[in-house]
């Protein structure tokens, strides 16, 4: 079921994103050369304490996964897109880091990703990077109201295709509210003008992934969770919160 939040709601939503905002940004700050990924799943962990939020990926086991998730962000390193564990692998120089973290407040979520090279950026990488922020702004700036779920995917499929990379649609956006994933689906690539209807209130989570080897496929670690390229290729991964207004969307996981 579609769930429409109330502009006091959505303002209540725009509290945990911030949050969610704060913690990748610490992260960020924080990830170097010979940082551990438990270390920064420890640095967003005292944010949202912090915060007085906790975290809705802590411990979370939807269908797929033979274990809860253990950590509160999901760290996918160069070929994986996305739900890594953060595990004690050290990161490297030219490393591509995607960074996935949520925080609930008050009872309402927030969910958002990003994607960042550590120390020094191969070119290919800063590309792949920087397509799929351009395809998150398209994403949003085609969630209006009145418009469709497809004309969203299309936008974000028109991106990543032309930039030649790989777009899988098993995992992509979705609904956010009190929980972190709600009805509807958002996908990665589709039909303008196609799917539900975009209605003020509507608070959805955009988040292109793209493949740099051009293919579609992946696979899955041993671990139940961390999704790798087929081919080995390097992943990027972003994401914000958006409510669908009246006046336009607002994204909900910024500062």
């Amino acid at each position: 079921m579609v769930e429409l939040k109330t502009p006091g709601e959505i303002e209540a939503m725009r509290a945990a994103g911030r949050v969610v905002a704060q913690s990748l940004a610490a992260v960020r700050k924080h990830a170097a050369v010979g940082v551990r990924l438990t270390e920064l799943d420890e640095v967003a962990r005292e944010v949202l304490r912090s915060a007085g939020a906790t975290s809705p990926f802590l411990g979370y086991r939807p269908r797929f996964a033979p274990v809860p998730f253990p950590a509160v962000i999901c760290t996918s390193v160069n070929d994986a897109a996305l739900h890594g564990i953060p595990t004690r692998y050290q990161l490297a120089d030219g490393d591509l880091l995607s960074v996935d973290c949520g925080a609930t407040l008050d009872g309402w979520t927030g969910d958002s990703a990003i994607s960042f090279t550590i120390g020094r950026e191969h070119e290919s990488d800063k590309r792949l990077i920087d397509t799929a922020y351009d395809a998150l702004k398209a994403g949003i700036a085609a969630a209006v109201a009145d418009a469709k779920i497809g004309d969203i995917s299309a936008a974000i499929g028109a991106v990543g295709r032309a930039g030649g990379y790989g777009i899988n649609t098993d995992f992509g956006g979705h609904g956010v509210g009190h929980t972190m994933h709600e009805d509807p689906s958002v996908p990665n690539e589709g039909r303008a003008g196609r799917g539900l209807r975009l209605r003020p209130g509507l608070v959805i989570a955009i988040e292109p992934w793209f493949l740099a080897g051009g293919k579609d496929d992946y696979r899955i670690d041993d671990d139940g969770w961390t999704m790798r390229s087929a081919d080995g290729s390097r992943a990027a991964h972003v994401e914000h919160t958006v409510a669908v207004t009246a006046q336009g969307p607002l994204i909900l996981t910024a500062l």
